[in-house]
C-alpha cells in the first residue's frame, strides 16, 4: 500500500508538469512586412517541430486547440506589428504529433511566462444551419482529392472557388477568416462535398479583430444560401482562455 501511494504521488507529479520537448530553441524574427506576404508556417517531420515567423497569438490559440476568437489578452500578441518568432523543437521518444499543443503549453509557460484561466462569456456568434429550403450541395464522389480551383470572374471584383471534396469543418473554417465574429458549425452535416463559391475578392482578407463586418458580408450570405446553408445570428456561451500573464521577450535557449 506504501508502494502504490508512493507510485500513485509520483505519477501526479510527473503528469502535473506536463509534457514537453525535449529541447527547443525559440528566436524572435523580424515583424511581418504589411505589403508582403506572411510567411507564417508549421512543420512536423517526424519527432521534429518547426514554426515560422509565428506570433504569440497563433501559437497560444494552437497550443490550447481553440480559435482565435476565444483568446483574450493583450493586443500587441497578434496581428501585423506582432513579435514573431521561429521556433524548432524535438520531441521525446514517443511523443505523437497530437501531443504537440500540450508540449507547446509547457514551452511557452517556460519560456514565456505564460499563466491563463478558462472563462466562459456570452458572446454574439453566427450559426451555420441548413437552410429551410435544404441542402443544395452535391456529396463529393467517391475518388475525390481534397483539390481545389479559385478562377477570377469576369468582373474582376469576386473569385470562384470550387472544392472537389470539402466537409463542414473546413467550410466553416474557411467561411470564418471571412466574417466579423466567431462562426459554429451547426449543421449536423458528416462526410464530405462538393462546394463552389463566388466571393468578393476583398472577402479573402479576414476583418480586424473586433472591427465591422466589410461590405462584402452580405454577398457572402448570399454565396453561402446558394449551398442550401444559412449563416443565423445567435447568442451564446463560448469558451475563453484568458491572458493573465505573457512576456514579449522568451528566457535565452
Amino acid at each position: 500500500m506504501k508502494f502504490l501511494a508512493v507510485f500513485c504521488l509520483a505519477l501526479g507529479l510527473c503528469l502535473g508538469a506536463g509534457l514537453s520537448f525535449e529541447v527547443a530553441s525559440v528566436k524572435a524574427v523580424p515583424p511581418a512586412d504589411p505589403t508582403g506576404p506572411i510567411p507564417q508556417g508549421k512543420r512536423v517531420d517526424k519527432a521534429q517541430v518547426e514554426y515560422f515567423s509565428t506570433t504569440l497569438g497563433a501559437l497560444i490559440a494552437e497550443a490550447y486547440r481553440i480559435k482565435p476568437y476565444q483568446l483574450s489578452g493583450p493586443d500587441w500578441m497578434s496581428g501585423m506589428g506582432a513579435p514573431r518568432f521561429d521556433i524548432e523543437a524535438k520531441m521525446p521518444a514517443g511523443a505523437s504529433e497530437e501531443q504537440i499543443p500540450e508540449m507547446l503549453r509547457t514551452l511557452l509557460a517556460e519560456r514565456f511566462g505564460l499563466k491563463v484561466h478558462r472563462d466562459s462569456k456570452e458572446r454574439s456568434f453566427y450559426a451555420l444551419v441548413v437552410a429551410k429550403g435544404g441542402l443544395k450541395m452535391q456529396p463529393a464522389e467517391a475518388n475525390a482529392t481534397g483539390e481545389r480551383s479559385m478562377k477570377m470572374n469576369p468582373d474582376h471584383q469576386t473569385a470562384h472557388l470550387e472544392f472537389r471534396k470539402l466537409n463542414m469543418v473546413r467550410l466553416t473554417e474557411l467561411l470564418g477568416r471571412m466574417v466579423d465574429r466567431p462562426l459554429v458549425d451547426m449543421t449536423g452535416l458528416k462526410g464530405d462535398y462538393q462546394v463552389a463559391l463566388d466571393l468578393p475578392v476583398s472577402a479573402l482578407r479576414p476583418p480586424a479583430v473586433g472591427g465591422e463586418a466589410s461590405d462584402a458580408g452580405f454577398s457572402i450570405f448570399e454565396s453561402v444560401q446558394k449551398l442550401g446553408l444559412k449563416l443565423e445570428t445567435r447568442k451564446g456561451p463560448l469558451e475563453t482562455i484568458v491572458i493573465d500573464r505573457l512576456e514579449k521577450t522568451p528566457t535565452e535557449n
